[in-house]
């Protein structure tokens, strides 16, 4: 056949095959009988597993990155494994899911701890995870990206700042035609099988890394799953102003970085002093690793729908990282959705599979393949009151809640009405025995008995459930006999209940022996998991939202101002997010302390007396409550009660992964 007919046959095949609609077999004059062009199937707004998982093209290419982070004078290539139906090879075009990591020869991923494996040629053989065994066969390539100075990447790692970011961004580029890659021979490598479209997802890290990329603003990533992502890397180590940690940016650098400890100790001794351990404040380091406001990045840039999950009881990334992300995008009208759940840091795989696969499977047909289903017309949240107890709402919070304002009586109970200014009640932010304050146990247990580091308020029992949905408010008038404290407000319930054990080992999970299995196989990568099941425990008492704050930055994080002893400030600031059911006859409580030793560095206690005008102090709490009732006949009077004693609140180990 002449030359141009032959581009002729190429441009016709191509222009059909875009965008996966179906096609027809067809032939042109002269030429034997055509094979049918590959396509996409769907059936009841879904795609249908008809291509070859154990067919399927597995290779890797490196994409250049716009940065260089090791300073080494070369810019970073990140590598990318990817695996596509081998179909791409005769004209179809698919779109994308990514899952851009630092973990893939560390920690692993999910659950089991899953790694990559490469056959003898480099050539990737096992991708962690369901994602590729589920969603190659129904027409999609899968791409496992190393991000920068990790696994097979050059670079270093610098803990959510901008190269962690741009690494993955090239690559996304690529696939629209906007930067470089080359093949394991050097040679340059286009990816003409894709359409350019990408979705990413991931837990932790990984999900971090896809909120940062999104608010980048980059032309085709479509959309995001970010599971117990970070938003803001301040938050991550601070709140407020108080420190959970010191020196913890380099040393997740250096973890996830299996090269020599020399290569990058440079990059990570500027990390650890540029993050600031002296004060706690907010700083342009700080500024750069945030995806919300930053310098690189913001949520104003998002142009990807958002369907996020996180733990309303995940105490590594914790809720404000969810809830001030979710805030900015609504704002803003991102297509967005959400599932909130009573564990800690734990993947939805583990807690719902069957509907999360579901729900994960029509939400990217939508947003990649572009098919008409009914993801977005399904209610927006998805949320988890109970054990295995779920709800939908139309948004979160929930658009009924109410604020309801509790007040610290001087009696020791909590009521929706204020006490007279200048009463006042004391206690001391107490460094304890490591310099880190007093444990939550020590604050909550023994509730109406007076303890000199605490100050306590309960309810009467409540007459109807009331559901928290969204974020408590304190508010505090102090007095000070130093400069700053750090204060810690704690909003409780009290009432003996069967909840999901989110401090113990699991995060609220339990791994069992068997399995189930989600897509297809291989001899080297199964599609196969073991199955869990929700871990609760009886307990009597569960500190339901925690709230930090270093009173000298009670106006900026940025420029603390010191207190004048003797003077009276106001202070107010935000605990963190929850969605939670009180039920009828517990107790609620609220409970002031210092320096919070399950979560606050080492060297946090200040050991400054703060004097409360409980008269001009209160916690507001949006409430929805059952029955219609009014929030204001929430609570009662205390009544006679001794309340729980010997309450061991164990600190969650930190697991960031």
């Amino acid at each position: 056949m002449p030359r141009r007919s032959l581009r002729r046959t190429s441009r016709t095949l191509a222009l059909v095959t875009a965008g996966g609609t179906a096609l027809a077999a067809f032939s042109f004059s002269g030429v034997a009988a055509a094979q049918a062009a590959p396509k996409i199937v769907v059936k009841g707004g879904l795609t249908q597993p008809v291509f070859s998982y154990k067919d399927a093209i597995r290779e890797r290419v490196f994409v250049e990155s716009p940065v260089d982070s090791d300073n080494d004078g070369k810019r970073d290539r990140v590598n990318v494994d990817i695996i596509r139906p081998k179909e791409t090879r005769r004209g179809l075009k698919v779109p994308v899911v990514m899952d851009a990591s630092p973990y893939y020869d560390t920690a692993g991923r999910g659950n089991e701890s899953e790694k990559k494996v490469y056959d003898a040629a480099g050539n990737p053989v096992k991708f962690p995870l369901f994602y590729d065994n589920y969603f190659v066969p129904r027409g999609y390539a899968f791409l496992a990206v190393d991000m920068a100075g990790t696994n097979r990447s050059d670079g270093c790692p610098v803990s959510g700042g901008p190269s962690d970011v741009l690494g993955v961004k090239a690559v996304i580029d690529w696939l629209n035609g906007r930067a470089t890659a080359v093949g394991a021979d050097g040679e340059k490598v286009k990816a003409s099988w894709s359409t350019g479209r990408t979705g990413m997802i991931g837990k932790s890290y990984d999900g971090t890394l896809a909120n940062g990329v999104a608010a980048t603003g980059v032309r085709g990533l479509e959309t995001i799953v970010p599971i117990s992502a970070i938003s803001s890397w301040y938050d991550y180590s601070r709140s407020n102003g108080v420190k959970y940690s010191n020196q913890y940016q380099g040393w997740l650098a250096d973890y996830v970085d299996s090269d020599p400890a020399a290569k990058c100790a440079a990059v990570r001794d500027k990390m650890n002093a540029d993050e600031d351990d002296a004060t706690g404040n907010y700083n342009r380091y700080w500024k750069a690793a945030d995806y919300r406001d930053g310098i690189y990045t913001d949520v104003g840039k998002v142009r990807a729908s958002v369907f996020a999950f996180h733990g309303v009881n995940d105490l590594n990334v914790k809720t404000d990282h969810f809830s001030k992300w979710w805030k900015g995008l609504a704002q803003r009208g991102v297509t967005r959705k959400v599932w909130l759940s009573q564990r800690a840091h734990v993947d939805p795989f583990d807690t719902r599979r069957e509907k999360w696969v579901a729900t994960l499977h029509k939400w990217f047909d939508h947003e990649l393949h572009k098919i008409r289903n009914d993801a977005l017309r399904e209610p927006r949240a998805d949320i988890e009151i109970g054990p295995d107890q779920w709800i939908t709402e139309s948004d979160w919070p929930a658009p009924k809640a109410r604020n309801l304002a509790l007040n610290p009586q001087a009696d020791g109970s909590l009521a929706p009405r204020p006490v007279r200014r200048g009463t006042l009640a004391s206690y001391v932010d107490d460094p304890g025995p490591r310099g880190n304050g007093r444990s939550e146990g020590e604050m909550v247990s023994d509730p109406t008995t007076g303890k000199p580091f605490r100050l306590s308020y309960v309810s009467g029992p409540l007459p109807a459930n009331a559901r928290l949905s969204g974020s408590p408010t304190a508010k505090l008038q102090v007095t000070l006999d130093k400069p700053t404290a750090n204060l810690t407000a704690l909003l409780v319930d009290y009432g003996q209940d069967t909840r999901i054990d989110y401090l113990g080992a699991g995060g609220g999970i339990e791994t069992l022996a068997t399995e189930d299995c989600w897509g297809q196989s291989t001899a080297e990568d199964d599609a196969c998991y073991k199955q869990t099941r929700t871990k609760v425990v009886s307990s009597a008492v569960n500190v339901v939202a925690r709230g930090w704050m270093d009173a000298q930055n009670r106006r900026s994080l940025s420029d603390p101002t010191p207190l004048r002893p003797g003077v009276s400030y106001g202070v107010r600031w935000e605990t963190l997010a929850q969605d939670y059911v009180f039920k009828k006859g517990h107790r609620v409580a609220l409970v002031l302390a210092g320096t919070d030793a399950n979560y606050n560095a080492a060297d946090a206690g200040t050991g400054a007396k703060v004097t409360v005008d409980l008269g001009r102090s209160s916690i507001r709490v949006p409430v929805v409550i059952s029955g219609g009732r009014a929030p204001e006949g929430l609570v009662s009077p205390r009544g006679v009660w001794t309340g729980p004693s010997g309450v061991n609140l164990p600190t969650q180990p930190k697991r960031f992964w």
